[in-house]
């Protein structure tokens, strides 16, 4: 007579097998979806305090700039230049 493990003892072994090498985390949203909700609640918050579209879009990419380090001077800078090389389309200042 051959011994075969109880049914209960072998999906047991299964069980514990698979609860060891999965995670017990909730499934994280993809960073995309993450954005768009946290861009909804402060939309939604700012229409319950009454906060125009300018306010909010300028509130939204003051805090984008702010988020990336350099970028706001690299915007100042490159706005500069654009200023400068529209001038000497005019004539109105040599090239150095």
């Amino acid at each position: 007579m051959q011994n075969y493990p109880a049914p209960s003892s072998e999906s047991e072994t299964r069980k514990s097998e698979t609860s060891d090498s999965e995670p017990n985390e909730v499934p994280r949203l993809p960073w995309q979806a993450a954005v768009g909700r946290l861009l909804s609640e402060a939309a939604a918050l700012c229409v319950q305090h009454g906060v125009d579209l300018d306010n909010f879009m300028r509130g939204a990419w003051s805090a984008y700039v702010e988020a990336r380090p350099g970028m706001r001077d690299y915007l100042e800078e490159k706005e500069l230049r654009d200023q400068l090389d529209e001038i000497r389309k005019l004539g109105r200042m040599g090239q150095a």
